[in-house]
């Protein structure tokens, strides 16, 4: 399937955004799907993954902060983040583990 993110924009530190990871095809056989960041001039770097069934896997440095969730139904996997930082901004990511990767969607918070 070929993935693509949206949702980016720019906030004040503090404030939240919803990302979301659409799929072209069906994600119910897809058991692992994660979303990634790449900040400027470093590299991407993993910030959550969550299993077919549900099961949720974060970073440390976004735990308490972020939630990634998927709607089988809808094809979509979705990332909230809340209390976002500067040190967040960057290009997120979301991927299927299986080689597919979405577009990006730039993420820039402000303080």
């Amino acid at each position: 399937v070929q993935l693509q993110a949206s949702g980016g924009g720019s906030v004040q530190a503090g404030g939240s955004l919803k990302l979301s990871c659409a799929a072209s095809g069906s994600i119910l056989s897809i058991a692992l799907m994660g979303w990634w960041r790449q900040a400027p001039g470093k590299q991407r770097e993993w910030v959550a993954r969550i299993t077919s069934g549900g099961a949720t896997y974060y970073s440390d440095w976004v735990k308490g902060r972020f939630t990634i969730s998927r709607d089988n139904a809808k094809n979509t996997m979705y990332l909230q983040m809340y209390s976002l930082k500067s040190e967040d901004t960057g290009v997120y990511y979301c991927g299927d583990y299986r080689g597919s990767w979405g577009q990006g969607t730039q993420v820039t918070v402000s303080s």
